[in-house]
């Protein structure tokens, strides 16, 4: 009988953690998950519940961390001209109109302002908000 009210707080636990999300109920699910084990092998109520703590100590202390830091982890490296967007670069030619050249990430691009009025010059600071094809649009860095 015992087996199953553990095996039953497995199941509520495990449920739970799909509303919270961090892994800590997941833990206690997996260390009641083991005293229906113990249970299961015919060990006294004492045996399960000390079976639980030490799971769930086991469960909480080294593998919760480790999964967290897995699933937190950057997904994939943006490679794309896209991850330029919010940078800063450096205007070498006056950039006016739709000519003008800025260094950005170490290279050279050809630039042109966000608005056509505006004009920046050598040696400011700019700050690119899109890429159109291989022109950095740029808007003075405040």
């Amino acid at each position: 009988m015992g087996a199953i009210i553990w095996f039953i707080a497995a199941l509520v636990l495990a449920g739970l953690e799909l509303a919270v999300g961090e892994f800590t109920l997941l833990m206690l699910a997996g260390a009641a998950l083991a005293a229906a084990g113990v249970s299961l092998a015919g060990a006294p109520l004492w045996g399960s519940v000390v079976a639980f703590a030490i799971t769930a100590f086991g469960l909480l202390v080294f593998l919760r961390p480790f999964l967290r830091r897995h699933l937190q982890a950057p997904k994939a490296l943006d490679t794309s001209v896209r991850a330029l967007v919010g940078t800063t670069a450096e205007v070498i030619s006056q950039v006016h109109g739709s000519t003008g050249q800025v260094r950005l990430d170490g290279s050279i691009w050809s630039a042109r302002p966000l608005d056509p009025e505006l004009t920046f010059a050598e040696g400011e600071r700019v700050t690119v908000v899109d890429i159109d094809g291989a022109t950095a649009v740029v808007w003075k860095e405040h």
